[in-house]
């Protein structure tokens, strides 16, 4: 017994990598999947110095970011933005990195030092009065980009497919909030847009305690015997 379950210990790591089709998915938690969605955290300091070096001198407030990757150099942020009178904007803001000279000291003894500093910039912005349509491409997969038609139509690349329903999520939020109107989606798993609220409301003890009963559950069946053929 011990050797079939040595034999199958290697199923476990891959059954939370298995892509699996919409059918199945709608069929799981909202939080379970997303809980082992791959994609990087985003620092809440990272917020905090865009929303005070970009946003909050032009009396926005940044809601949601996301990073994605785009063909140039340096980070790119998709961001989504209110400003006092309510509009919803969205933006490419990029982060490059820029290397200064400061110099200190007295006049005769003056010394030189570089400073290395993080420069924000908007490349791209749009009101979301004008997206007429999100298209995630296919729901299928976990295909981390989706298409934002505005009067040109722009492709975005998430850096996880978690990442990209995260941002719709929060789009959709404040399209119903400021402007009073259902965005138009396509090719999204709408259980992933909308989860129901027995999901979405619990407190995050709960969702721990599911999260460890669904990790348990995969443990038994790795250890499960597996019949011999006769």
């Amino acid at each position: 017994m011990w050797s079939d379950q040595r034999k199958h210990q290697h199923i476990l790591p891959h059954l939370c990598q298995v892509s699996v089709s919409s059918s199945v998915r709608s069929q799981l938690p909202f939080f379970f999947l997303t809980s082992f969605s791959p994609g990087p955290g985003m620092s809440s300091l990272l917020r905090e110095e865009m929303q005070r070096v970009l946003f909050r001198p032009g009396k926005q407030r940044l809601v949601e970011f996301i990073e994605i990757e785009e063909p140039t150099h340096g980070r790119h942020f998709l961001c989504a933005s209110v400003a006092k009178n309510k509009v919803v904007q969205l933006s490419i803001v990029r982060c490059q990195i820029s290397q200064t000279t400061l110099k200190s000291g007295s006049k005769k003894s003056r010394t030189k030092r570089s400073c290395i500093q993080e420069c924000y910039r908007r490349a791209e912005v749009w009101s979301l009065q004008d997206l007429t349509l999100i298209d995630g491409r296919d729901p299928d997969v976990d295909d981390p980009c989706f298409l934002l038609h505005f009067d040109k139509v722009r492709t975005v690349k998430a850096v996880s497919c978690s990442a990209k329903y995260a941002f719709v999520r929060a789009l959709v939020a404040l399209s119903d909030q400021h402007c009073q109107r259902s965005l138009n989606l396509q090719n999204f798993d709408w259980a992933y847009i909308k989860p129901t609220s027995f999901y979405s409301n619990r407190g995050d003890c709960v969702v721990l305690s599911q999260i460890c009963f669904y990790a348990l559950n995969l443990v038994c069946l790795s250890m499960c015997p597996v019949p011999l053929d006769a």
